[in-house]
């Protein structure tokens, strides 16, 4: 990555967020065999628990 980008977004709030979600979810990323060249593939399910606590998050956000 340039140099210059780093900089600029070294402490923007909605970088540093973004980036926080992508390294959240990067092991549950499973590039297809077929796709492992192209980076395409598939997110894994964390599960039922992750959908409740997103929907928990997203009720909590709009009270």
């Amino acid at each position: 990555m340039d140099a210059t980008l780093k900089a600029k977004y070294a402490n923007h709030p909605l970088a540093q967020a973004i980036l926080k979600d992508a390294l959240a979810i990067q092991d549950r990323f499973a590039a297809e065999p077929v796709y492992a060249k192209t980076g395409k593939g598939f997110l894994k399910s964390a599960g039922v628990e992750e959908i409740k606590q997103a929907k928990a998050a997203v009720k909590k956000s709009k009270s």
